[in-house]
């Protein structure tokens, strides 16, 4: 791009951007926040007024056209993050999209399809490809540090949520979400296996409600195959009873193994015929902040952002496959 300053406009200024990731705008050199919305026009005039952000727009429509807008971080449930992208695209902007990237891959291509058409960028917020802790995995792997890898387990154990205490109801709902927890949660998750190994090359998954909590999936199992052979098995159940709370990934190789949690401590522990160590980061204080100085990097042409349109798209096909016969079974229709 050729502004010196990279001017942002958020459609859904929810519990995600007060945080997490909008913030990070106004504090990343060469980056600036300048234009909101939301369905409720008093909570966007809110969140601009504590945030001090300079527009505040009536609709999504209204905010894509501004022209002081550059980019458009699409900050809403799965369900509109096509139409959103593909409005974008059509205006010429480039798109930072949250996670899953959308409810199937079939609407992934076609967000990846107006980009391409329009020739502009598109983001995809996998953002733990951007935190230090699993550059530090990879940067593990690559150097062969546990030598070849032969196996690696994931599993994800938590209770049932609690209505009166989230106010993100959508995240289980296919309808919205695509899936249940499992899509919201899950999918990071397996995106970064495609950051650690490439792109898979066999799924096999089984799911089931198990709890009736919702419609959607709450237990699922499934094999993944990558190529030299590294292949991960992976559990996740979101109705295990209170106080079980599991989340962990362990990479097994011909000279040791690798273990480390998605979403809790940012410990990376080391094991190997050369000793045992472990690394400890600290979180930044907007997650995202990472990630998205990397989108604008990218965008003054100084870099690369590892999180893009075609590697969120190869985690919406995992997940698919994986969730094929459930939905099949359970009539839900996409």
């Amino acid at each position: 791009m050729q502004n010196d300053i990279i001017r942002w406009g958020v459609i859904g200024v929810g519990d995600v951007c007060e945080k997490k990731s909008a913030p990070a705008m106004n504090k990343i050199p060469g980056s600036r926040l300048m234009a909101v919305m939301r369905r409720n026009f008093e909570k966007a005039q809110d969140y601009a007024n504590r945030h001090n952000v300079p527009v505040v727009c009536k609709s999504a429509e209204e905010l894509i056209a501004h022209p002081e807008v550059d980019i458009i971080y699409i900050s809403t449930p799965p369900d509109s993050h096509a139409k959103y992208t593909i409005m974008a695209a059509d205006a010429g902007k480039p798109a930072y999209v949250e996670k899953p990237m959308a409810r199937t891959y079939k609407e992934c291509r076609w967000m990846i399809d107006a980009c391409r058409h329009a020739g502009v960028p598109l983001f995809v917020a996998y953002y733990r490809r951007s935190l230090p802790v699993f550059q530090k995995v990879k940067e593990l792997l690559a150097n062969d540090v546990i030598g070849s890898v032969r196996f690696a387990t994931m599993e994800m154990l938590k209770p049932l949520p609690k209505l009166e205490e989230n106010s993100m109801t959508w995240r289980w709902q296919p309808a919205i979400a695509g899936g249940g927890l499992f899509f919201d949660l899950g999918s990071h998750q397996i995106d970064l296996l495609d950051y650690f190994f490439g792109p898979a090359i066999s799924v096999q998954g089984m799911a089931a409600n198990t709890s009736g909590f919702s419609e959607a999936e709450d237990t699922v199992v499934a094999n993944i195959g990558f190529s030299n052979d590294v292949f991960v098995s992976a559990r996740w159940c979101f109705s295990v009873s209170e106080g079980v709370d599991k989340d962990e990934l362990t990479i097994y190789g011909s000279k040791g193994k690798i273990r480390f949690s998605i979403f809790g401590e940012q410990k990376v522990t080391l094991e190997s015929t050369s000793g045992n160590e472990s690394f400890l980061f600290t979180p930044p204080e907007h997650i995202q902040q990472p990630h998205i100085e990397q989108i604008v990097a990218e965008l003054h042409g100084q870099g690369i952002c590892p999180g893009t349109g075609e590697s969120g798209a190869r985690t919406a096909q995992v997940m698919d496959a994986i969730v094929a016969d459930y939905r099949k079974q359970a009539g839900i229709m996409l």
